[in-house]
Parts: structure tokens; C-alpha cells; sequence
């Protein structure tokens, strides 16, 4: 009985052993894209024009919905947008396309005419308006406030 014993232990430790050894590789190869992806990443700021916080949601998740992108925070009082992404995956037409898809004039494409329609009446904003302020202007009654 006791060589049961023995044999089921090593075999325990054995099995123990090997999974270790596969973990090991995984952590290494997860560090390693890591790594990759932060030097392709691409920071980037361009207007978009905009009124609320309503708004700040909807421009947020249309440029979020690009594959590639990081992160993108549109400022409200600024009327611009920063998005951080992976430039081998996205380009940056592709973010403004995306966001004048939901509505939204950007700097360098003009809004779908049907999805603005389609916005709250607090979101549709003046296609006058300027875009990417230094923020020291508030340019009217809605940069204050969230919905």
C-alpha cells in the first residue's frame, strides 16, 4: 500500500511541476504583447463639435467603437476630443468617420445629416461652432451641465 502512496505523490508533483512551467510561459508571452502595443499606440486631439454631457456619451462611444482605439475623452468646453490608439489597426479618418456617423461634425468630416436629426434637442448643436478651444470660453448654457 504504501508504494500507492509514494507513486500517487510523485505523480501529484510531477502534474504540479508541469503546470507551473506552462503559467511561467503565459506570463511571459502576455508581457511581451504588452510591451508591442504600447509603442504602437497614437495620442491625437481634434475638434468635434458638441453641446452636453449627453453628448460627450454618444462621441465617446462612437470613437471607442473602432477597433484599435484606447481611450477617447471628448471636453466638453474645449470641443475636442483625445484618443489614444493602435495605429497598426485604426487610422484617424476612421475615428472621425465613426463619430460623424453618430452625428457629429468633426474637424475634418461633417456629420450624418440623419443621425444629428435623430439627437436630443440639447445635443443638437450650431454647425457654426467652434471647435478645439483653448476652454477659456464657455460657449453656452449646456457646457455646465450633465444629463
Amino acid at each position: 500500500m504504501s508504494k500507492k502512496v509514494i507513486l500517487s505523490v510523485a505523480v501529484i508533483v510531477a502534474m504540479g511541476l508541469t503546470s507551473c512551467k506552462n503559467e511561467t510561459k503565459k506570463v511571459e508571452e502576455t508581457t511581451t504583447t504588452e510591451v508591442s502595443k504600447e509603442i504602437a499606440m497614437t495620442d491625437l486631439s481634434f475638434g468635434v463639435r458638441g453641446n452636453c454631457g449627453m453628448c460627450k456619451t454618444t462621441i465617446e462611444k462612437a470613437a471607442n467603437s473602432v477597433e484599435g482605439v484606447a481611450s477617447a475623452n471628448w471636453d466638453v468646453d474645449k470641443k475636442k476630443i483625445d484618443v489614444s490608439f493602435d495605429d497598426t489597426k485604426t487610422d484617424v479618418m476612421a475615428i472621425h468617420n465613426a463619430i460623424a456617423a453618430s452625428g457629429y461634425d468633426t474637424e475634418k468630416v461633417a456629420g450624418n445629416e440623419e443621425a444629428y436629426k435623430n439627437l436630443p434637442g440639447c445635443c443638437q448643436y450650431d454647425h457654426e461652432m467652434m471647435m478645439n478651444q483653448s476652454g477659456e470660453m464657455k460657449s453656452d448654457v449646456h457646457s455646465n451641465h450633465d444629463h
